[in-house]
């Protein structure tokens, strides 16, 4: 065997990988400008979330709900913004392709992607850039409004900026990962939306998002303990509010190795249910 062919068959994966990337990047470019420019996932997705902080920030207003005389202390208003957080991760990934896919596979663009010869990983990876991509537009449009009109305080720290990147990115992975394999559910594009929405709600009144998560009640706390945006604003909460407001948590602590743990399993279940689950045609097609 020549060296020149020794060379060639070295080159070659390198040649498969570069390609690979080069695919996923354009497919997750496609995905982004298709979402763009699909008005009603444009405001349901990144603006919706933005209108339901600045709505519950100005009834929650300057509510304190730490005890009197703490210092320092922290508005309901606050606390509802790291939830919102939370939740525009979660409409990013798991809302978003919970509705879309649907909406693709009724209009057969699932069956066409898999009658090409791009290799399948390409789609997820596209789906995947373009909801990384999406949340990072969301979380930064949420933060500009907490700073700007509700006094949260940016982490000041190393170690809180990486908790912030950790929580955010295990969540994410965690909802993408549950939004493809939830997409099964729902039998048509038109159902998607039916189906997803009211889940979403639930999650976020029972989590935490729109009340403070001490308060609610016991039987609906061990309900969302079940979920990951529960585990979510927990993390947040540690990012963004007092140290000292650790003790207004059950545990009296933000459990930061439990909320790893619980949206590390997430991502593991979400991966399985996603092999198990996902559908490129709707059951009528067979």
């Amino acid at each position: 065997m020549s060296a020149t062919t020794t060379e060639k068959e070295t080159a070659r994966p390198a040649v498969r990988q570069a390609s690979g990337l080069s695919l996923a990047l354009a497919q997750g470019g496609i995905e982004f400008k298709q979402f763009v420019r699909t008005r009603e996932s444009l405001v349901f997705t990144l603006l919706f979330p933005v209108m339901l902080m600045l709505i519950f920030g100005s009834i929650f207003g300057s509510v304190v709900i730490t005890p009197p005389g703490e210092i320092p202390a922290v508005t309901l208003s606050q606390y509802f913004v790291t939830g919102m957080i939370a939740s525009g991760i979660m409409a990013t990934g798991f809302q978003n392709l919970a509705i879309t896919i649907p909406i693709e596979r009724d209009r057969g663009v699932l069956k066409r992607y898999r009658g090409t010869p791009m290799p399948k990983w390409v789609f997820f990876a596209g789906k995947i850039l373009c909801v990384a991509a999406l949340a990072f537009v969301s979380v930064v449009m949420l933060l500009a409004v907490a700073v700007a009109f509700y006094d949260l305080q940016l982490p000041d720290t190393g170690q809180k900026w990486f908790t912030f990147a950790w929580v955010s990115v295990l969540g994410l992975i965690a909802c993408t990962l549950c939004g493809i394999a939830f997409s099964g559910v729902a039998k048509t594009g038109r159902a998607g939306p039916a189906v997803v929405t009211p889940i979403a709600l639930i999650l976020q009144f029972t989590s935490g998002v729109f009340f403070e998560y001490n308060d609610l009640p016991h039987w609906m706390q061990q309900f969302a303990a079940l979920f990951p945006l529960k585990w979510m604003c927990q993390g947040l909460r540690s990012v963004f509010l007092p140290e000292s407001f650790a003790a207004q948590e059950v545990a009296g602590s933000y459990e930061l190795g439990r909320v790893a743990l619980v949206l590390a399993a997430w991502c593991v279940g979400g991966l399985v249910l996603c092999l198990v689950g996902f559908r490129w045609t709707t059951k009528r097609e067979g």
